[in-house]
Formats: structure tokens, sequence, C-alpha cells
């Protein structure tokens, strides 16, 4: 079984609130991990406190592209102390095909230098990475020209499912270098976000394939909740746990 986490994204609305009350109730719904999209305002040591203490472990955390470049070392030195592995890049904005190979530099870059401190970079995709280039899309220019040692991929299944490609596919092509998987699924009309298992995604596939390639974290994401997001992770949680055996 791979370990379930929630993306805390889902619960930016209320986060701001009370980060730990938000971690805990993340616990009590029986998440194993969390990836962050920002710490709600806490020093590492509290972070890391509350997260032992609530039974978490962090499964990466989602950093800016500018603060991966800009303030590196404090990047870090923060998820060094929390005890999380996974720096994720979660954006950039691409025109052409000398910028996806342009920025596969700069991930082999940063990776080596979260490398070399004992941490794994790794590239999240959106829809837009799967535009062609020569019948190639931008997704695999990243995937074919970064480092294998110094940077892995976060897949999110829903975009590339969404940009009319196959998730399964790629999960089994990027193999052990689809480290994290993000999960979450897809309502028939409109393509609107969905909980996972209620919508049109093979999730049960994906899972396989993530067993296959190695993939250390299943994490679910619901970019925007119709019902109180709370009860969308639930949901997704209890759907996926009785998937992932």
């Amino acid at each position: 079984m791979i370990p379930i986490a929630l993306q805390l994204y889902t619960l930016r609305e209320v986060a701001e609130k009370d980060f730990r009350v938000i971690l805990k109730k993340v616990s009590q719904i029986g998440y194993t991990g969390v990836e962050f999209a920002g710490y709600g305002g806490m020093e590492a040591k509290d972070l890391k406190n509350s997260l032992e203490e609530l039974n978490l472990k962090p499964a990466g955390s989602h950093v800016s592209i500018e603060l991966l470049m800009n303030d590196l070392k404090n990047v870090i030195d923060y998820n060094l102390e929390i005890g999380n592995q996974f720096i994720v890049c979660p954006w950039q904005k691409y025109t052409a095909k000398d910028d996806f190979l342009s920025f596969a530099k700069v991930l082999n870059e940063i990776g080596k230098k979260c490398h070399d401190e004992g941490l794994k970079l790794c590239y999240h995709n959106h829809s837009h990475e799967f535009k062609r280039f020569g019948g190639v899309y931008g997704l695999d220019l990243l995937f074919e020209n970064t480092d294998p040692e110094l940077v892995d991929f976060e897949i999110d299944t829903y975009w590339v499912e969404y940009a009319g490609a196959d998730p399964i596919s790629y999960v089994t092509k990027f193999g052990k270098r689809a480290s994290l998987l993000h999960l979450k699924d897809m309502e028939r009309v409109g393509k609107d976000f969905a909980e996972v298992g209620t919508g049109i995604m093979d999730i049960r596939g994906i899972i396989s394939a993530a067993k296959l390639a190695g993939t250390k974290w299943l994490i679910v994401e619901q970019d925007k909740c119709k019902r109180d997001p709370f009860e969308s992770i639930k949901i997704s949680f209890d759907n996926l746990k009785k998937m992932n055996v």
C-alpha cells in the first residue's frame, strides 16, 4: 500500500485560521501525510513538533520557482528541519521549445543543490506542458533533458487527462522518477474537479501503475470543491483507501 497524503492547497481557504487545527483534522480523517503549499506561518521546529504529535509525515512541499532560485538555502534548511524529502516546483510558464530546454537546465542546477543536502527536487505538471514540439510534448522534453539523479516528477494525473494524454502511460514511462502522484478526479461534464473515486478517471489503474513504478506518495488534491472541503477530502480518502490495497 502506498501512503496517502493531502496537498494542503485543497484547504487554502480555511488554512489561514489555525494551521495546527487544520493538520489535526487531516490526521483525524486518516491521512498519513501532508504536502505543503506554505507553512501557515509556523516556525520549522513548531511545525515539526506538530507533525510528530499528530502522527503526520511531510510528503512534499510546493515552492515557487522564484524562491527556489533566490532563496534556496532557506528553503532547504526549513525542509530539512521538518523532515521533508521532496521539494516540488509547482509551475513554470513556457512559450517555445527552447523554454523547456533552458528550464531543464535550471531544474538540474537546483536539483543538484537539493541532492547535495539529501533532498530530491520534483517538477509538478499542469496541462500546458502538453504542447507538442515536433511531435514531442513539452513535459517529455523536461523528462529527457533533466538528470534522473537530480530531478524527479510529481505527476498530476488530472492535468494529464485534461490535456488529452494518458496518466497511466505517463506513470509507467516515468517509472521510478514518478516519485509523487497527485490524485484528483474529473466530472464527466465540463471536466470539473471531483472527489477521488466519483468521476471518470481510472484511479485503480493509476494506482496499479504507481505501485509498479515505485511511487512514494499518493497525494490527494482538489483544486476546487463544490462542498465543504473537509467533506471532500474525507470522501477522497475513504474511496482511495478502498482502492489502494
